[in-house]
């Protein structure tokens, strides 16, 4: 395994948040992304109060080769998740709420249903902005009518290495989720990211910028690939933080609302911070 450049060495905060948000969403039964993705954001993001919830279960039924959530055979959707959901939130007591799945292709409608529950109890608990980050396999046109104020899809990795990075997908069909959703509802904030470091090059991240940009997305995150797990793929190159830099100023040029870029960036890393205002 590749040993990290200084610019990806960053300290574990010690704060008392991060033991309070594992036991509340332990206790709970809820899970987050955050923990079970590996994310190297974890310890800051719970040491501010931020989490994102992982609804249907922790495993996932896609076998995505830069992923660390556990792979396999899903169980039995939880019907009581939304409520779980809704009541963490209440806790937590989050101004800003982002909720993920694993990809669930055992379901009929993907999940859509479970999404479009836990939207809802959100909004029982708290009045707050939701921010959805999606596989490619919901009913959008149900999802749409739930209104989350962000729809986030993310593309992941440029169209070459998507055999090796992303098998069970197809950038094409990713494109389209976004433009379906922008078409449906303009007013619904659309947001994807990639991951570099996986073998791409500037011209290939450039095309996917200007293919997003096409399909009128709002938000572009674009953050170091880490691998989270001896099975996962490895890291290629660890880009330069300058490089991270002329790909916003890519984006903010090609004129997108919100382009974040940087070595530790996620899809949903200081997600609440980054939306158009």
């Amino acid at each position: 395994m590749r040993s990290l450049p200084p610019w990806l060495k960053k300290p574990i905060p010690k704060h008392r948040n991060i033991s309070r948000i594992r036991e509340l969403l332990g206790d709970d039964g809820v899970h987050t992304v955050c923990e079970s993705a590996k994310c190297p954001n974890v310890g800051e993001c719970f040491a501010k109060n931020t989490v994102t919830f992982m609804i249907l279960g922790e495993i996932c039924t896609r076998r995505c080769a830069f992923c660390g959530v556990q792979k396999g055979v899903p169980a039995p959707v939880d019907p009581d998740e939304p409520r779980k959901i809704g009541k963490a939130l209440k806790k937590l007591g989050l101004n800003y709420v982002v909720v993920t799945s694993v990809t669930r292709d055992d379901l009929p409608d993907g999940g859509t249903e479970q999404f479009v529950e836990v939207i809802f109890n959100l909004r029982l608990n708290a009045a707050v902005p939701i921010e959805v980050l999606i596989p490619d396999n919901l009913d959008l046109d149900k999802l749409i009518e739930a209104r989350p104020n962000v729809i986030n899809h993310n593309l992941e990795t440029v169209p070459r290495l998507y055999p090796k990075v992303r098998p069970q997908a197809d950038y094409a069909r990713s494109l389209k989720v976004l433009r379906y959703i922008k078409d449906k509802n303009p007013s619904i904030y659309t947001k994807s990211g990639i991951m570099v470091g996986l073998g791409e090059s500037n011209s290939e991240v450039e095309q996917v910028l200007i293919d997003l940009k096409t399909v009128d997305c709002d938000i572009v995150t674009i953050g170091q690939y880490l691998r989270p797990a001896k099975q996962n793929l490895e890291v290629e190159r660890f880009v330069d933080p300058e490089e991270f830099k002329a790909y916003e100023r890519l984006g903010r040029k090609l004129g997108f609302l919100s382009v974040v870029s940087g070595p530790f960036v996620r899809s949903s890393y200081r997600a609440g911070e980054n939306i158009p205002k």
